[in-house]
């Protein structure tokens, strides 16, 4: 296999990268039986994490220049992660209120099928996340994994929310292909909370989820009711709508800045893991825009 690390990478192999790596993290990720050929899919599973690894470093050069001006103090550097939610890559992008005011049902079914298979599972991710981290931290992370398990009811948990969307929109027998652009997102939150050496930018990274998803959810939100969806249907959208703004702020002051108060070198991997995420989300919806045809 080529482990070649190249500056530019055609498209071709991006697309086939990234198909490799979302086979690679579900099988990853689902629970299986002892097997007997183990020592053999240990060896092809080091393959595939190698090319993860080329791959977040590949994101982590792309956004070195944004970098160059996060603060390590606790204060500074809250008060930098803070403004990301205005001025960072893809935040008020104008996908957002198209889908709200002028996405036809059809239109937002292709979106939601793109956003719904590349989801990762936020509580997954936080539970990865959080091995090892001090106390303090630890029980935020657990405090967020709570509220996404639904505070221990089933139809609380907010994937099964999730699934109720696409139920409704019928997304098990839509047959439009998965864009690399979102699967690629999805790669990279995998990658980040499943490798320990990427377990500050993973904080960062969904610190930066909770922190910029409110204003987005709340116009899909907006979309989804204005085109006739369910409650059910929209509720996991209209629940994030709020519930995240309390998450991030959780988040930033427990999570956040007592790691970088204890650690000021934890500032700047923890950037780069919200930088990452960030434009991630912004490559998304470039291609969303360009494949739903947003003026």
């Amino acid at each position: 296999m080529n482990h070649s690390n190249t500056a530019f990478t055609p498209i071709e192999e991006v697309i086939d990268l990234h198909s490799r790596l979302t086979a690679f993290n579900a099988t990853r990720m689902k629970p299986q039986l002892a097997a007997p050929k183990w020592q053999s899919e240990l060896l092809t599973e080091v393959d595939a994490r190698i090319e993860e690894g080329l791959f977040v470093e590949r994101e982590r050069r792309q956004i070195t220049a944004l970098l160059a001006d996060v603060p390590s103090s606790t204060a500074e550097f809250t008060a930098w992660f803070d403004r990301l939610r205005d001025i960072g890559p893809g935040q008020h992008d104008r996908l957002f209120p198209w889908l709200a005011e002028q996405a036809t049902r059809d239109q937002m079914r292709w979106f939601l099928a793109q956003e719904i298979a590349g989801e990762t599972g936020f509580d997954d991710l936080v539970a990865m996340t959080q091995v090892r981290f001090p106390a303090r931290a630890k029980l935020e992370m657990a405090r967020n994994y709570w509220d996404e398990m639904g505070r221990g009811h089933e139809n609380g948990m907010h994937g099964g929310m999730l699934e109720r969307t696409s139920e409704e929109f019928e997304l098990d027998t839509f047959d439009a292909p998965l864009v690399w652009e979102s699967q690629a997102l999805a790669n990279l939150m995998a990658a980040l909370a499943s490798n320990r050496r990427y377990a500050y930018q993973s904080i960062g990274a969904l610190g930066a989820i909770e922190m910029t998803s409110p204003s987005r959810v709340s116009l899909v939100s907006s979309g989804l009711r204005r085109l006739g969806v369910s409650a059910a249907g929209r509720q996991y959208f209209q629940l994030h709508a709020g519930l995240d703004i309390r998450h991030s702020k959780e988040w930033n002051a427990e999570v956040i800045a007592p790691l970088v108060a204890a650690q000021p070198a934890a500032a700047r991997p923890i950037a780069e893991g919200a930088l990452m995420r960030l434009r991630a989300g912004e490559r998304c919806f470039v291609r969303y825009r360009s494949e739903l045809g947003v003026p």
